[in-house]
């Protein structure tokens, strides 16, 4: 079992930059791929990025490449989610998901295995 916590949502202003994190705990987390997903305001969960298990690897969706930066500390157990030149349509809850994967990376909701509760982000515009 893997317990996912993410932090650091919260108001920020068009163009401005936010940092989540998400720690895990339970399993030797170098073993895990990483995801954000988040899900607006009505709309369905999309995926934002993801890492490989060993960090070596990532992928993101094409509305936040270039804008965001996913990174993983293994040490600390932790995967954050680095936000620049946020916009309006940012706005969503952010969920960080796990699954086992050293090498590769996942991008669909149905292959993560575990998930946090979420951290809510606002950026106003």
């Amino acid at each position: 079992q893997v317990q996912l916590v993410e932090s650091g949502g919260g108001l920020v202003q068009a163009g401005g930059s936010l940092r989540l994190s998400c720690a895990a705990s339970g399993r030797t987390f170098s073993n895990y791929a990483m995801d954000w997903f988040r899900q607006p305001p009505g709309k369905e969960r999309e995926f934002v990025a993801a890492i490989s298990g060993g960090g070596g690897t990532t992928y993101y969706a094409d509305s936040v490449k270039g804008r965001f930066t996913i990174s993983k500390d293994n040490a600390k157990n932790t995967v954050y989610l680095q936000m620049n030149s946020l916009k309006s349509e940012d706005t969503a809850v952010y969920y960080c998901a796990a699954k086992r994967g050293y090498s590769r990376t996942y991008y669909r909701p149905g292959d993560m295995e575990y998930w946090g509760e979420g951290t809510l982000v606002t950026v106003s515009s």
